[in-house]
């Protein structure tokens, strides 16, 4: 049966917050453990949907794995199935990732188009592309994108647009390549600098992580390695902007706060009080936060994961804020949502505008992805009454323990069969 939140406004939310592992690195590490024959063991996984949903991945393709708690454990044969066409595969988009790995390994690759959250197109146009200029074939057929290779040859790749799922899969596949690679405008987010953290420790060669010209010199093998996700910027960020709207008081830990900047230098422009440690940092607001514009981009931009946050947060703050959304189209649908909680929002193509008002009133409403579930649920933090967030699926594939940690911070949330 469906599950929902029933969350009850008027709490303000204070405490301390242990960030976990990144769902958008802890996901593709895993599908990196194809590379090497033998156990990779992973630290810090977050407790979510998505990780035993690619246990299911790795499973079919041969490897066996096993999950205690924040401990993932990938044990990959010496020979791993090239077919990954099975129902695991379309629930979520992060499947995609074995595609590099794949290819590396087996020299050709069946993966199906994958699913995820309802957030807009994202082709695997820039993913083939690149596989193509390392010397592979590929072709959607059936509903699944398919490749083979020879063998692969290092090459100088060019991205559209820095993709962080096509910066992965280049990086995946390239790292076995006969010769050297090299990646322009690949994506800097601190889960690609992750990956190759990993692949490194695995034996690949790989520099300019974390910039835009990443050059990876091909091996001829990789070996099983161990290694401590990235702390998830994402959660962190949600937590920071939960302490800003409902005028609280939270500290952050395990999570560098630089992989944040920008998202908290808009909450110290909004009247928060941001305060930054080694390893966290504490967000503190005791007044209506003021309007704040924002625009959404690549790392370090501002990242589209946290729109929801900032159109909640600039619902209920004073004055008016232009949100652009430039990375994914379909995010504003979170909008009809908040108009039902009584926001004040207008849609102009990839921008919205929002006119705040100073409380937001309890209804139900629906989330549609991950990160607009969490949005909805800070909403219903400072409406009035009750608010029942449906399809709660979402949320649980990317914040583990989230009712838990809200009730421990004041909030007031339960979880119940729809």
């Amino acid at each position: 049966m469906k599950e929902r939140f029933l969350v009850t406004g008027g709490n303000r939310l204070e405490g301390v917050v242990k960030v976990d592992g990144a769902k958008n690195s802890v996901l593709k590490l895993m599908a990196a453990a194809l590379l090497a024959e033998g156990t990779t063991t992973l630290h810090n996984c977050p407790e979510i949907l998505d990780v035993p949903l690619m246990r299911d991945v790795l499973i079919g393709l041969g490897c066996d794995v096993d999950i205690d708690g924040s401990t993932v454990r990938i044990t990959t044969p010496a020979t791993v199935s090239p077919r990954a066409d099975f129902d695991a595969v379309r629930q979520f988009r992060a499947s995609v990732a074995v595609l590099g790995p794949l290819v590396a390994r087996c020299h050709e690759a069946y993966v199906a188009l994958p699913g995820g959250d309802a957030i807009g197109s994202r082709p695997l146009d820039m993913h083939q592309s690149g596989l193509e200029k390392l010397g592979a074939t590929t072709h959607i057929e059936h509903g699944a994108v398919v490749a083979r290779a020879e063998k692969l040859t290092g090459a100088k790749i060019s991205l559209d647009f820095p993709s962080v799922g096509a910066t992965e899969n280049i990086l995946t596949a390239s790292v076995l390549a006969e010769g050297q690679t090299v990646l322009d405008n690949a994506a800097r987010e601190p889960e690609v600098v992750d990956l190759c953290d990993m692949l490194n420790s695995m034996g690949a060669k790989i520099s300019g992580a974390g910039t835009s010209t990443i050059t990876i010199d091909g091996v001829d093998e990789l070996r099983p390695t161990e290694h401590s996700v990235v702390g998830d910027r994402i959660v962190a960020g949600t937590w920071a902007y939960a302490a800003a709207i409902t005028r609280g008081d939270i500290t952050v830990t395990d999570i560098a706060p630089r992989h944040l900047h920008l998202a908290l230098s808009k909450l110290k422009l909004a009247g928060a009080n941001v305060e930054t440690y080694e390893n966290g940092f504490r967000v503190r607001m005791d007044q209506r936060p003021k309007a704040v514009d924002y625009q959404t981009l690549p790392f370090p931009g501002f990242p589209t994961d946290l729109q929801p946050m900032a159109i909640a947060i600039s619902a209920v703050a004073e004055g008016v804020t232009v949100i652009t959304e430039n990375v994914f189209e379909a995010r504003f649908r979170f909008v009809d949502e908040m108009l039902r909680l009584g926001a004040d929002a207008n849609v102009d193509g990839h921008h919205v505008v929002i006119r705040g008002v100073e409380n937001l009133s309890s209804t139900d409403v629906w989330s549609s992805d991950i990160r607009a579930g969490a949005g909805l649920v800070l909403a219903g933090l400072v409406a009035d009454g009750q608010t029942t967030v449906h399809d709660v699926h979402h949320i649980d594939r990317g914040y583990p323990k989230f009712v838990e940690q809200i009730n421990e911070l004041g909030g007031k949330i339960e979880r119940s069969l729809a």
